[in-house]
């Protein structure tokens, strides 16, 4: 009788399955996803920039949920679960984005900071104390404009780019802890005797070793990046309108609530961007428990 090996990829699939809290985020992530990649052939989802009028001309705004609008109108007649549910691309497609960059460049600067050492780790890690030194809302706010100004109509792309370039100091540091770890241990050793160069090293040896916190702290990002771009919109400095994103729309149905008490033009985007979050942030819970089980141990 054989007995098929654990592979890594095994535990890893075992310990992630023990994480309710995990499994039941990805699946809701997951159902987000598909929702607003198909939100444009979904049948009955209205067009979000669209003002609805009645038959006798008027406009149809702030109109308490019911059949015909599930989530109700807001202040210029247009349906408010269309704009939630496309308010949601503009915010995944930002986090997304943000996520790609911050593992990008913080994943560089931390390795080529661990790996080599000497003055190049100095000089990188004093560069990223000072990216980490930052006030980051205040220096989003101020960096926003600049961007907006470069990325005329296209804010969604501007964002990503000015959030990936403020969030991949605490990448950095990790990989670089991760890099100062592995590259004095044996089989980096046997490499460089064998006459690897270092290139080959670092891609084939000590980055796949490291792969587990640069995901789980990509993951995490990738939530902060939600909530920073939901608060730079609140502000208004994310997303223009018409275009829907989340904080914008509880910016503006918040005023609407005070003064005419429609709720619902604040309950259903914060409920989006809050599930949206903690889905995030349990799902990168799961991931550092199934990559790195000792840390869960510690933790208790």
């Amino acid at each position: 009788m054989t007995v098929d090996p654990i592979t890594q990829w095994k535990l890893f699939r075992t310990r992630f399955a023990r994480h309710r809290l995990a499994m039941l985020a990805t699946v809701v992530l997951l159902l987000l996803v598909i929702l607003v990649l198909v939100a444009g052939f979904l049948p009955g989802l209205k067009n979000p920039l669209t003002q609805f009028k009645d038959a006798n001309g008027r406009t149809m705004n702030l109109l308490a949920p019911r059949g015909e609008f599930p989530f109700g109108t807001d202040q210029l007649g247009r349906d408010v679960m269309a704009r939630v549910v496309y308010g949601g691309r503009t915010s995944l497609v930002v986090a997304g984005l943000t996520g790609l960059l911050v593992a990008s460049i913080g994943t560089t600067i931390g390795a080529v900071s661990g790996y080599y050492g000497g003055w190049i780790d100095q000089a990188l890690m004093r560069f990223t104390d000072l990216v980490l030194s930052l006030p980051l809302l205040p220096v989003a706010i101020v960096a926003a404009q600049f961007f907006r100004g470069l990325f005329r109509g296209r804010e969604a792309l501007s964002l990503a780019l000015l959030l990936g370039l403020l969030l991949w100091g605490a990448l950095a540091r990790i990989v670089r802890a991760e890099f100062l770890s592995l590259r004095e241990k044996e089989f980096v050793e046997a490499a460089r005797a064998a006459g690897a160069r270092d290139r080959r090293i670092i891609f084939r040896h000590v980055l796949p070793n490291a792969l587990g916190p640069i995901i789980v702290n990509t993951t995490l990002t990738i939530g902060g990046a939600i909530i920073l771009e939901a608060a730079l919109s609140f502000l208004g400095f994310g997303v223009v309108p018409p275009t829907p994103a989340w904080g914008q729309m509880a910016a503006d149905g918040g005023r609407a609530a005070v003064s005419s008490g429609a709720y619902w033009l604040v309950l259903f985007p914060s409920a989006a961007l809050i599930f949206t979050v903690l889905s995030v942030n349990f799902l990168g819970d799961g991931l550092r428990d199934a990559l790195d089980p000792t840390q869960s141990i510690e933790r208790k």
